[in-house]
Protein backbone atom coordinates (compact mmCIF):
# COMPACT_ATOMS: atom_id res chain seq x y z
CA UNK A 1 0.00 0.00 0.00
CA UNK A 2 2.85 2.32 0.90
CA UNK A 3 4.61 1.43 -2.37
CA UNK A 4 1.46 2.31 -4.32
CA UNK A 5 1.18 5.68 -2.57
CA UNK A 6 4.86 6.37 -3.27
CA UNK A 7 4.40 5.52 -6.97
CA UNK A 8 1.33 7.80 -7.16
CA UNK A 9 3.27 10.65 -5.54
CA UNK A 10 6.18 10.16 -7.95
CA UNK A 11 3.79 10.14 -10.92
CA UNK A 12 2.16 13.35 -9.75
CA UNK A 13 5.54 15.00 -9.29
CA UNK A 14 6.58 13.93 -12.80
CA UNK A 15 3.36 15.38 -14.19
CA UNK A 16 3.65 18.65 -12.27
CA UNK A 17 7.39 19.20 -12.68
CA UNK A 18 7.23 20.57 -16.28
CA UNK A 19 4.41 22.90 -15.26
CA UNK A 20 6.34 24.15 -12.24
CA UNK A 21 9.48 24.72 -14.34
CA UNK A 22 7.54 26.63 -17.01
CA UNK A 23 5.37 28.60 -14.60
CA UNK A 24 7.86 31.47 -13.98
CA UNK A 25 8.46 31.94 -17.73
CA UNK A 26 4.74 31.82 -18.42
CA UNK A 27 4.09 34.40 -15.68
CA UNK A 28 6.82 36.70 -17.08
CA UNK A 29 5.39 36.48 -20.61
CA UNK A 30 1.88 37.06 -19.31
CA UNK A 31 2.98 40.16 -17.40
CA UNK A 32 5.63 41.75 -19.61
CA UNK A 33 4.09 40.96 -23.01
CA UNK A 34 0.33 40.69 -22.70
CA UNK A 35 0.16 42.86 -19.61
CA UNK A 36 1.96 45.74 -21.32
CA UNK A 37 -0.11 45.26 -24.49
CA UNK A 38 -3.24 45.72 -22.38
CA UNK A 39 -1.64 48.74 -20.64
CA UNK A 40 -0.79 50.31 -24.02
CA UNK A 41 -4.37 49.84 -25.18
CA UNK A 42 -5.55 51.54 -21.99
CA UNK A 43 -3.11 54.45 -22.44
CA UNK A 44 -4.47 55.03 -25.95
CA UNK A 45 -7.76 56.10 -24.33
CA UNK A 46 -6.16 58.49 -21.83
CA UNK A 47 -4.66 61.99 -21.93
CA UNK A 48 -1.13 60.66 -21.25
CA UNK A 49 1.67 62.94 -22.39
CA UNK A 50 5.23 62.75 -21.02
CA UNK A 51 4.16 60.18 -18.38
CA UNK A 52 1.20 57.80 -18.14
CA UNK A 53 -1.97 59.55 -17.03
CA UNK A 54 -5.39 58.21 -16.19
CA UNK A 55 -7.63 60.95 -17.49
CA UNK A 56 -10.08 59.16 -19.78
CA UNK A 57 -10.55 60.81 -23.20
CA UNK A 58 -12.13 57.95 -25.14
CA UNK A 59 -11.42 57.94 -28.87
CA UNK A 60 -9.96 61.44 -28.92
CA UNK A 61 -6.39 60.21 -29.48
CA UNK A 62 -7.48 58.11 -32.45
CA UNK A 63 -9.33 61.06 -33.95
CA UNK A 64 -6.22 63.24 -33.56
CA UNK A 65 -4.04 60.47 -34.97
CA UNK A 66 -5.99 60.14 -38.21
CA UNK A 67 -6.01 63.91 -38.66
CA UNK A 68 -2.21 64.15 -38.39
CA UNK A 69 -0.40 64.65 -41.68
CA UNK A 70 2.65 62.85 -40.28
CA UNK A 71 0.60 59.71 -39.65
CA UNK A 72 -0.78 59.76 -43.19
CA UNK A 73 2.76 60.06 -44.54
CA UNK A 74 3.90 57.14 -42.36
CA UNK A 75 1.01 54.95 -43.55
CA UNK A 76 1.59 55.79 -47.23
CA UNK A 77 5.31 55.06 -46.82
CA UNK A 78 4.44 51.75 -45.18
CA UNK A 79 2.20 50.84 -48.14
CA UNK A 80 5.03 51.48 -50.62
CA UNK A 81 7.59 49.72 -48.45
CA UNK A 82 5.43 46.67 -47.65
CA UNK A 83 4.29 46.06 -51.24
CA UNK A 84 7.80 46.27 -52.68
CA UNK A 85 9.47 44.47 -49.77
CA UNK A 86 7.07 41.53 -49.69
CA UNK A 87 6.78 41.25 -53.48
CA UNK A 88 10.50 41.47 -54.31
CA UNK A 89 11.62 39.29 -51.37
CA UNK A 90 9.11 36.61 -52.37
CA UNK A 91 10.12 36.74 -56.04
CA UNK A 92 13.87 36.59 -55.36
CA UNK A 93 13.34 33.92 -52.71
CA UNK A 94 11.34 31.79 -55.15
CA UNK A 95 13.95 32.17 -57.90
CA UNK A 96 16.78 31.22 -55.52
CA UNK A 97 14.80 28.24 -54.25
CA UNK A 98 14.15 26.99 -57.79
CA UNK A 99 17.86 27.43 -58.57
CA UNK A 100 18.96 25.45 -55.49
CA UNK A 101 16.34 22.77 -56.15
CA UNK A 102 18.30 21.72 -59.25
CA UNK A 103 20.56 19.62 -56.95
CA UNK A 104 23.73 21.59 -57.69
CA UNK A 105 26.99 20.50 -56.06
CA UNK A 106 27.61 23.55 -53.89
CA UNK A 107 24.03 23.82 -52.67
CA UNK A 108 25.04 23.74 -49.00
CA UNK A 109 27.54 26.59 -49.38
CA UNK A 110 25.13 28.72 -51.43
CA UNK A 111 22.29 28.11 -49.01
CA UNK A 112 24.51 29.37 -46.18
CA UNK A 113 25.49 32.46 -48.18
CA UNK A 114 21.87 33.30 -49.03
CA UNK A 115 20.69 32.76 -45.45
CA UNK A 116 23.58 34.65 -43.82
CA UNK A 117 21.97 38.14 -44.00
CA UNK A 118 19.05 36.89 -41.91
CA UNK A 119 21.51 36.11 -39.09
CA UNK A 120 22.34 39.82 -38.84
CA UNK A 121 20.29 42.28 -36.85
CA UNK A 122 18.44 45.02 -38.71
CA UNK A 123 20.66 47.57 -36.95
CA UNK A 124 23.77 45.99 -38.50
CA UNK A 125 22.08 45.78 -41.90
CA UNK A 126 20.96 49.40 -41.76
CA UNK A 127 24.39 50.65 -40.71
CA UNK A 128 26.20 48.64 -43.41
CA UNK A 129 23.84 49.83 -46.16
CA UNK A 130 24.09 53.40 -44.91
CA UNK A 131 27.86 53.27 -45.40
CA UNK A 132 27.41 51.70 -48.83
CA UNK A 133 24.80 54.20 -50.06
CA UNK A 134 26.16 57.39 -48.51
CA UNK A 135 27.41 59.55 -51.43
CA UNK A 136 30.32 60.83 -49.35
CA UNK A 137 31.87 57.47 -48.41
CA UNK A 138 29.99 54.75 -50.26
CA UNK A 139 29.34 53.57 -53.78
CA UNK A 140 29.24 57.01 -55.41
CA UNK A 141 32.50 58.06 -53.77
CA UNK A 142 34.19 54.81 -54.83
CA UNK A 143 33.10 55.25 -58.44
CA UNK A 144 34.46 58.80 -58.43
CA UNK A 145 37.80 57.52 -57.13
CA UNK A 146 37.89 54.99 -59.97
CA UNK A 147 37.44 57.79 -62.47
CA UNK A 148 33.70 57.59 -63.16
CA UNK A 149 33.09 61.17 -62.06
CA UNK A 150 29.62 61.42 -63.63
CA UNK A 151 28.27 58.49 -61.60
CA UNK A 152 25.56 59.56 -59.17
CA UNK A 153 23.63 57.50 -56.64
CA UNK A 154 22.22 59.75 -53.94
CA UNK A 155 18.94 57.97 -53.23
CA UNK A 156 19.59 57.94 -49.49
CA UNK A 157 19.71 61.76 -49.51
CA UNK A 158 16.85 62.20 -51.97
CA UNK A 159 13.38 62.44 -50.43
CA UNK A 160 11.79 60.98 -53.59
CA UNK A 161 13.90 57.81 -53.55
CA UNK A 162 14.96 57.33 -49.91
CA UNK A 163 12.16 54.83 -49.19
CA UNK A 164 13.55 52.59 -51.93
CA UNK A 165 16.90 52.36 -50.12
CA UNK A 166 15.01 50.95 -47.13
CA UNK A 167 13.34 48.45 -49.46
CA UNK A 168 16.73 47.52 -50.92
CA UNK A 169 18.30 46.81 -47.52
CA UNK A 170 15.25 44.92 -46.25
CA UNK A 171 15.04 42.76 -49.38
CA UNK A 172 18.74 41.92 -49.09
CA UNK A 173 18.20 40.69 -45.53
CA UNK A 174 14.96 38.74 -45.99
CA UNK A 175 15.23 37.14 -49.44
CA UNK A 176 17.26 34.23 -48.07
CA UNK A 177 14.59 33.56 -45.47
CA UNK A 178 11.91 33.48 -48.17
CA UNK A 179 14.17 31.17 -50.18
CA UNK A 180 14.36 28.71 -47.27
CA UNK A 181 10.57 28.59 -47.00
CA UNK A 182 10.08 28.03 -50.71
CA UNK A 183 12.87 25.46 -50.87
CA UNK A 184 11.20 23.48 -48.08
CA UNK A 185 7.96 23.64 -50.07
CA UNK A 186 9.69 22.47 -53.26
CA UNK A 187 11.31 19.54 -51.48
CA UNK A 188 7.90 18.52 -50.15
CA UNK A 189 6.31 18.09 -53.59
CA UNK A 190 5.73 14.47 -54.64
CA UNK A 191 8.16 13.59 -57.44
CA UNK A 192 5.75 10.99 -58.80
CA UNK A 193 3.35 13.74 -59.84
CA UNK A 194 6.14 15.56 -61.68
CA UNK A 195 7.33 12.40 -63.41
CA UNK A 196 3.77 11.62 -64.54
CA UNK A 197 3.39 15.14 -65.95
CA UNK A 198 6.73 14.85 -67.79
CA UNK A 199 5.65 11.53 -69.29
CA UNK A 200 2.53 13.29 -70.56
CA UNK A 201 4.76 15.79 -72.39
CA UNK A 202 4.63 18.75 -69.98
CA UNK A 203 7.45 21.23 -70.41
CA UNK A 204 9.41 22.68 -67.48
CA UNK A 205 7.43 25.93 -67.76
CA UNK A 206 4.15 24.03 -67.61
CA UNK A 207 5.41 21.99 -64.65
CA UNK A 208 6.14 25.12 -62.63
CA UNK A 209 3.08 27.06 -63.76
CA UNK A 210 0.46 24.33 -63.37
CA UNK A 211 1.85 21.96 -60.72
CA UNK A 212 4.77 23.26 -58.67
CA UNK A 213 3.78 26.92 -58.07
CA UNK A 214 0.16 26.08 -57.09
CA UNK A 215 1.45 23.53 -54.57
CA UNK A 216 3.63 26.22 -52.98
CA UNK A 217 0.55 28.07 -51.76
CA UNK A 218 1.24 27.30 -48.05
CA UNK A 219 4.82 28.56 -48.44
CA UNK A 220 3.59 31.73 -50.16
CA UNK A 221 1.06 32.31 -47.38
CA UNK A 222 3.64 31.75 -44.63
CA UNK A 223 6.12 34.06 -46.34
CA UNK A 224 3.46 36.73 -46.75
CA UNK A 225 2.43 36.59 -43.09
CA UNK A 226 5.99 36.73 -41.72
CA UNK A 227 7.21 39.42 -44.14
CA UNK A 228 4.08 41.50 -43.48
CA UNK A 229 4.77 41.32 -39.76
CA UNK A 230 8.39 42.40 -40.31
CA UNK A 231 7.29 45.27 -42.57
CA UNK A 232 4.71 46.66 -40.13
CA UNK A 233 7.04 46.66 -37.13
CA UNK A 234 10.13 47.91 -39.02
CA UNK A 235 11.90 50.39 -36.80
CA UNK A 236 15.57 49.58 -36.24
CA UNK A 237 16.37 49.25 -39.96
CA UNK A 238 14.88 52.66 -40.74
CA UNK A 239 16.54 54.35 -37.76
CA UNK A 240 19.97 52.90 -38.61
CA UNK A 241 19.70 53.57 -42.35
CA UNK A 242 17.91 56.90 -42.75
CA UNK A 243 16.67 57.97 -39.33
CA UNK A 244 13.23 58.44 -40.90
CA UNK A 245 14.54 61.12 -43.26
CA UNK A 246 15.34 63.06 -45.24
CA UNK A 247 12.48 65.02 -43.76
CA UNK A 248 9.79 62.37 -43.30
CA UNK A 249 10.49 60.52 -46.54
CA UNK A 250 11.08 57.19 -44.75
CA UNK A 251 8.82 57.70 -41.73
CA UNK A 252 6.94 54.47 -40.90
CA UNK A 253 4.29 53.82 -38.24
CA UNK A 254 6.89 52.27 -35.91
CA UNK A 255 9.16 55.33 -36.08
CA UNK A 256 6.10 57.59 -35.78
CA UNK A 257 5.05 55.77 -32.62
CA UNK A 258 8.48 56.16 -31.01
CA UNK A 259 8.74 59.80 -32.03
CA UNK A 260 5.36 60.83 -30.63
CA UNK A 261 5.74 58.79 -27.45
CA UNK A 262 9.28 59.65 -26.38
CA UNK A 263 10.30 62.75 -28.36
CA UNK A 264 7.13 64.80 -28.72
CA UNK A 265 5.74 63.67 -25.35
CA UNK A 266 2.38 62.64 -26.81
CA UNK A 267 2.13 59.24 -25.18
CA UNK A 268 -1.60 58.90 -25.79
CA UNK A 269 -1.24 59.41 -29.53
CA UNK A 270 1.83 57.18 -29.61
CA UNK A 271 -0.09 54.43 -27.82
CA UNK A 272 -3.01 54.77 -30.25
CA UNK A 273 -0.63 54.36 -33.21
CA UNK A 274 0.83 51.25 -31.54
CA UNK A 275 -2.69 49.83 -31.14
CA UNK A 276 -3.41 50.44 -34.83
CA UNK A 277 -0.21 48.57 -35.70
CA UNK A 278 -1.25 45.72 -33.39
CA UNK A 279 -4.68 45.51 -35.02
CA UNK A 280 -3.08 45.44 -38.47
CA UNK A 281 -0.75 42.59 -37.51
CA UNK A 282 -3.63 40.73 -35.84
CA UNK A 283 -5.74 41.12 -38.99
CA UNK A 284 -3.01 39.24 -40.85
CA UNK A 285 -2.03 36.69 -38.21
CA UNK A 286 -5.41 35.61 -36.81
CA UNK A 287 -6.93 34.35 -40.12
CA UNK A 288 -3.65 32.56 -40.87
CA UNK A 289 -3.56 30.83 -37.46
CA UNK A 290 -7.26 29.97 -37.74
CA UNK A 291 -6.71 28.38 -41.15
CA UNK A 292 -3.72 26.41 -39.83
CA UNK A 293 -5.68 25.09 -36.83
CA UNK A 294 -8.66 24.23 -39.02
CA UNK A 295 -6.41 22.36 -41.45
CA UNK A 296 -4.82 20.31 -38.65
CA UNK A 297 -8.25 19.26 -37.37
Amino acid sequence: MADTAQVDLRTRLQNWLPKLVLAPSFAMVLLFVYGFIAFTVYLSFTDSRILPSYGWVGLENYEKLFRLRHWKIAVSNLAVFAILYIGISSLIGLMLAIFLDQKIRIEGALRTVYLYPMALSFIVTGTAWKWLLDPGIGLEHTMHLWGWTTFSFDWIKNSDYAIYTVVLAAVWQSSGFAMAMFLAGLRGIDNEILKAAQMDGASNWQLYRRIIIPQLRPAFLSAFVILSHLAIKSYDLVIALTGGGPGRATELPATFMYSYTFTRNQMGIGASSAVIMLITIAAIMVPYLYAELKEKK
